[in-house]
């Protein structure tokens, strides 16, 4: 090797100040020939010497003056573990942090002036769904989730995040699992937190065996829980494996028996707290005629709290969620469909007859849905995010629609990640949607 060699290989070095968050958690900060560059575990706030050998590929060499939203990850598994990105930074500025995003995606769909924002922040130990991970390493079982841009598995000796009883459960589950036959290498397990106990359902990557049933039966009576299920991986159907006792769960004031792997809201808190402000975002007074359309409703999370106000006609797509709520529904003001709405979103003139639509849409958004919510402009909406890229786009169209956003409420319930949740209330003061005949809805 050359001098000149040595000279290209070292690495170069810069100072810099982290100047924001980036979409995922990332600190960003931009160097002096303008280049942007992603800089990991860092904080708005914090000054950075970085170095690189060329290219855009910068590292943090060292933190040369720490941010004062700056603390010390609580979980000593945080450098490691992909569940939580976001642990170094204090839980105040990251629900502000989430609330900026939320008001940026509002303000890029056009609406300019904001209400005031009501916020909420879960707290440690409190969430109620886990979905890990399952591999043997030799004769140990790890059972976790993927380490940070790996595909190694890191197991959960320790979390921030789970509620206790959820997390109690993860050591006896693993000595369950690792005497399986059927598990050869790697499977994936759910676990929610029911009001009727812990609801399993997991997969292997071979078929169960008698003796691993009788251990499953085993299992769910030493721990008293109601039911386990399981597929085997690559199968899109799953079969009880051990049930020991009826599975229910309440929503508001209604009983539901969610199916294996139901989608819940992350804790009990939030869940609370994403019921009030939908329902805070309604009217005050709906007339005993009008009726409030639900799309993506789920196993009835608002279903039923929203039927305390007027009739509800639910839709949801997914058939073991949709006969949950229908199920649970005798005895309610509610109407349930199972309608895959990416498909065959309702249409405008059904839509303009509600008092009110309620949507609580995927990821994704609700794009084909707003065309025809938009058309047919019932008076309020009410939507529930959880992706503020598309809240954006969804609350574009509301906005070119000639709506006004009238309530706007953060729910900060995926503590330490990039992940936030919203509600936002939007009114359409010119609605055309007539009160002076019979709702075409039959209602």
């Amino acid at each position: 090797m050359t001098q000149n060699d040595v000279i290209r290989s070292a690495p170069t070095e810069r100072t810099v100040t982290i100047g924001y968050l980036g979409a995922q958690g990332d600190g960003m900060a931009r160097l002096n020939d303008g280049t942007v560059i992603h800089l990991p575990n860092t904080v708005p706030g914090d000054t950075v010497t970085i170095t690189s050998r060329g290219g855009k590929d910068w590292h943090v060499e060292r933190i040369d003056t720490p941010s004062p939203d700056r603390v010390t990850p609580p979980c000593s598994l945080f450098e490691t573990c992909g569940g939580c990105a976001l642990q170094h930074v204090a839980p105040s500025a990251l629900l502000s942090w989430k609330t900026d995003r939320v008001l940026f995606a509002l303000k890029k769909a056009g609406f300019k002036t904001l209400p005031e924002v009501v916020q909420h922040q879960v707290p440690p130990h409190s969430r109620r769904r886990a979905d890990l991970a399952i591999r043997r390493n030799g004769k140990e079982l790890l059972l976790g989730l993927h380490a940070r841009g790996s595909a190694q598995i890191v197991d959960l000796t320790t979390c921030e995040i789970m509620h206790p009883t959820l997390f109690a459960a993860l050591q006896p589950l693993r000595q369950v699992l690792r005497s399986l036959e059927g598990l050869r290498q790697a499977g994936e397990i759910q676990i929610n937190l029911l009001d009727s106990g812990l609801d399993i359902l997991f997969s292997t990557d071979g078929p169960l065996t008698a003796a691993d049933r009788i251990r499953l039966a085993a299992f769910a009576d030493s721990l008293s829980i109601p039911r386990i299920n399981w597929y085997q991986r690559g199968s899109d159907t799953y079969e009880t494996v051990a049930q020991r006792g009826s599975v229910f769960h309440s929503l508001a004031a209604a009983s539901v028996a969610p199916p294996p792997g139901a989608f819940l809201q992350a804790t009990q808190e939030s869940e609370r707290w994403i019921q009030d402000a939908v329902l805070a975002a309604l009217p005050a007074k709906l007339a005993k005629r009008d009726s409030i359309i639900e799309l993506y409703a789920g196993c009835g999370t608002l279903s039923f709290p929203l039927s305390t106000l007027a009739r509800v006609v639910a839709y949801e797509g997914y058939p073991p969620a949709a006969t949950c709520l229908k199920t649970a529904a005798s005895g309610y003001k509610l109407d349930v469909s199972l309608r895959d709405l990416n498909r065959q979103p309702i249409m405008a003139r059904e839509l303009g007859e509600a008092a009110a639509v309620v949507l609580d849409p995927p990821h994704a958004g609700a794009r084909l849905q707003m065309k025809q919510l938009t058309l047919g402009k019932p008076k309020h909406v009410v939507y529930v995010s959880c992706n503020p890229a598309a809240l954006a786009k969804d609350a574009e169209a509301l906005h070119a629609a000639g709506y006004s956003l009238t309530s706007v409420q953060v729910i900060d319930q995926f503590l330490w990640s990039a992940e936030v949740e919203a509600v936002c209330g939007f009114t359409h003061e010119s609605s055309r949607r007539s009160r002076s005949g019979p709702s075409r809805l039959g209602l």
